[in-house]
């Protein structure tokens, strides 16, 4: 399977499943329109644009590459994912140490912080118990990851910090090591916060949508007032407090922002150098929600974002943007490429009362509890369904020449909007397509210009 496309003056081929991109003139563009028939009849139907010699040698090119497993290359992991039986053992979890927050922003996924819930903060006995449902969990696995999630996670700092230090005495033990990130909008990051986080954190993820205007009209205080102003110069600190640690401004783009390309372009020019503004889920009734008759106008702004990506680092000022960092080289493993984050399977979510979801946007949907980190997995035939749910297992996803790059999408999203773990939501889909074609192209466009 090939997926062709031209952007920013470039003509590129995919081949979906040995993953090699091609760079090609009009010549070999125009032959792989009709390369299924002879080379006699390509010449013939090709006669009036290109010379008979020039057209036999690109063909040979072609025929080459595809004799080198680079064009019309055969599926190679279908059988071995589909027939293989593999055992389960985690590999990361996210905490949800705090279902509160002290912001209320208009399209949070967790209904301001509660998840439709009562108000609470997870003790430790919890947290500790899940560090440990972790490790004992984990089989062979030597690396392994805990996010500390909410809600708003700074809101029980104690407990994170007590986690941690429990963390690091207990891994220990099983000669492992748990990398850390928190995920927080900034607004609790004192001195004494950020200096454990710099010490403690692999990751942190920090949250502003952008421009003022943009941030303030979504992301507001309990008391409705804009938050932009008092996030921004904290964030600006603490990352330059970081120094070389890992950390990303993460936003969000709504219906009210169309024009996100602007917002990831603000964060960019105030400094910050990881960033990722990701387009929101939300039913097509809410007025924030983004649309089909939004595709044109998002995609054209993807498209300027890009070439503005490329137009700043050759100035100088080069950032990175999540969506757009591509691994051509090496990427994935055969798993992750079919099977994407690993939800249900070998990431969980954990609640204040110590209860296991898929992920921290299933939590409070009781028909996917899995179990508790005292007993463990209670609900297998739940996790094997996420177990079977690769891209060679959703009908809409085996055709795709996007599939080894998506991985089949969120499964979360998958049953919000469809209610069916196997039938991926299509505007996810056809916005992570844009995506992908960007990176490639810009990695194309990088290689060809060195």
């Amino acid at each position: 399977m090939l997926h062709k496309y031209e952007q920013n003056g470039l003509k590129i081929v995919m081949d979906v499943n040995s993953g090699a991109v091609h760079a090609v003139d009009q010549l070999a563009w125009d032959i792989l329109d009709h390369y299924s028939d002879s080379v006699d009849n390509i010449i013939e139907i090709l006669k009036d644009k290109h010379q008979e010699h020039n057209i036999r040698e690109a063909w040979s090119e072609l025929k080459e590459l595809e004799s080198q497993g680079l064009l019309y290359s055969d599926d190679a992991y279908m059988d071995k994912v589909l027939n293989e039986k593999r055992e389960f053992h985690t590999k990361a979890l996210c905490l949800n140490v705090a279902h509160d927050c002290n912001m209320r922003c208009g399209y949070c996924f967790a209904h301001t912080g509660d998840y439709r819930e009562e108000r609470k903060l997870m003790p430790f006995s919890v947290a500790s118990r899940a560090i440990e449902f972790l490790l004992e969990s984990s089989g062979k696995r030597k690396r392994l990851e805990v996010d500390f999630f909410g809600g708003e996670p700074l809101m029980n700092f104690d407990v994170v910090k007590e986690t941690v230090l429990f963390a690091r005495e207990k891994e220990k033990d099983y000669n492992k090591r748990i990398g850390f990130t928190i995920t927080t909008n900034g607004t609790l990051l004192d001195k004494e916060k950020a200096e454990f986080t710099n010490e403690y954190m692999d990751n942190i993820v920090l949250s502003i949508d952008g421009r003022k205007k943009i941030n303030d009209r979504m992301r507001k205080f309990t008391d409705g007032s804009g938050t932009y102003d008092d996030i921004m110069p904290r964030l600006k600190s603490f990352v330059a407090s970081r120094g070389d640690k890992s950390y990303y401004i993460r936003g969000t783009f709504t219906s009210n922002n169309l024009d996100f390309c602007s917002d990831v372009l603000h964060l960019a020019d105030e400094g910050f150098k990881e960033i990722s503004i990701e387009p929101v889920a939300a039913e097509p009734g809410k007025g924030y929600a983004l649309r089909e008759e939004h595709l044109p106008r998002i995609y054209k702004e993807y498209d300027k974002l890009a070439d503005k990506y490329i137009d700043y680092y050759e100035r100088g000022k080069g950032f990175r943007y999540y969506h757009f960092l591509m691994d051509l080289d090496g990427g994935p493993c055969v798993y992750k490429r079919v099977s994407s984050c690993g939800s249900g399977v070998e990431y969980f979510a954990v609640t204040p009362d110590g209860e296991l979801y898929p992920c921290h946007q299933f939590v409070g949907r009781k028909e996917y509890l899995l179990g508790n980190v005292w007993k463990g997995i209670i609900n297998t035939k739940l996790q094997k369904e996420f177990s079977e749910n690769t891209v060679y297992h959703k009908n809409k996803c085996r055709e795709c020449w996007a599939r080894f790059y998506c991985s089949g999408g969120c499964q979360a999203n998958a049953a919000a909007f469809n209610n069916d773990l196997k039938e991926p939501y299509d505007l996810e889909c056809k916005l992570q397509k844009k995506r992908i074609e960007c990176a490639i192209m810009i990695k194309v466009y990088e290689k060809i210009n060195n």
